[in-house]
């Protein structure tokens, strides 16, 4: 086990309501675990809890088996961190801002360009990061988190304006990332990323886990599959979604082909969002 927290409860100064509500999950070494939820429900919390950016935590959390309260600069050795808002030396270029942190770290660190190539930005790498867009500076924020091989990696929504290929590459990137042997926690408002990477997701509302299983998982669980089927009714082209498990489903599907008036066919799942929705009440963003 990678990381175990057992009902980890905190509250920030001057708040009415504890913003974590005995928040209790675990991490399989190598694995990519999600924390999914809207903004304000906890999720980047639990995340500065794990990486000790805040202390005074009720409960407990054990990294590799040892209570996380119990460990020093060590533990930095082993964690990277992304954060969703890029904190970096936009004076310097992105290469000057991953040799700088990069020295603070004992064991040797990944070439500059190495990385930089691995995310597109080559050409970017004697720039100044206040020439960066958004989406750049996430990536410097992730390429970051990684240089030094971390065998634990917190993400915080890691593809946050990036582009649809780009999100892919990253996406790409993360992956080796777990198959070198690192574990990944990772929170994102993206449905697709989430589906993508994770092996396992938490579902977090209002400071409670209030699902946690892998994604197929949670569909079969909560989710409600149908057929889709678009036919022609006159000259206007129109849709129904059938339970392809049912009989009258089954009828409904039989009837509109034996009428020659089905134009397609398609499996429907519900969707991640869908089933945070009918669990909470509230939607993802």
């Amino acid at each position: 086990m990678m990381i175990r927290v057992e009902e980890l409860v905190y509250r920030y100064p001057k708040a009415d309501d504890d913003a974590l509500k005995k928040v209790s999950f675990s991490v399989q070494k190598g694995e990519i675990f999600g924390l999914l939820g809207p903004s304000g429900a906890g999720k980047s919390t639990v995340q500065k809890v794990l990486n000790k950016q805040l202390g005074g935590a009720a409960g407990a959390v054990y990294f590799d088996e040892r209570p996380l309260a119990e460990l020093g600069a060590d533990y930095f050795e082993s964690i990277g961190v992304a954060f969703e808002l890029p904190n970096l030396y936009e004076r310097l270029t992105g290469e000057a801002n991953l040799s700088l942190v990069g020295g603070l770290y004992q064991s040797p660190c990944r070439s500059p360009r190495e990385l930089f190539e691995r995310v597109g930005m080559t050409r970017a790498l004697d720039q100044r990061v206040s020439t960066y867009s958004k989406g750049m500076k996430q990536r410097l924020v992730f390429l970051r988190a990684i240089q030094h091989r971390p065998k634990m990696l917190f993400l915080d929504e890691p593809t946050g304006g990036n582009d649809p290929a780009t999100t892919e590459q990253m996406i790409g990137v993360i992956r080796e990332e777990r198959d070198r042997g690192a574990t990944v926690v990772l929170t994102t408002h993206d449905m697709h990323v989430a589906e993508a990477l994770c092996d396992r997701i938490a579902f977090i509302n209002d400071g409670q886990i209030v699902a946690c299983d892998t994604p197929r998982n949670l569909k079969l669980a909560h989710g409600q599959s149908g057929i889709v089927i678009e036919y022609l009714e006159g000259e206007q082209l129109a849709h129904v979604v059938v339970d392809g498990s049912s009989a009258e489903g089954r009828s409904e599907l039989d009837r509109l082909l034996a009428a020659g008036q089905v134009q397609t066919v398609h499996s429907q799942e519900a969707t991640l969002g869908e089933i945070f929705i009918k669990l909470t009440g509230r939607e993802l963003r």
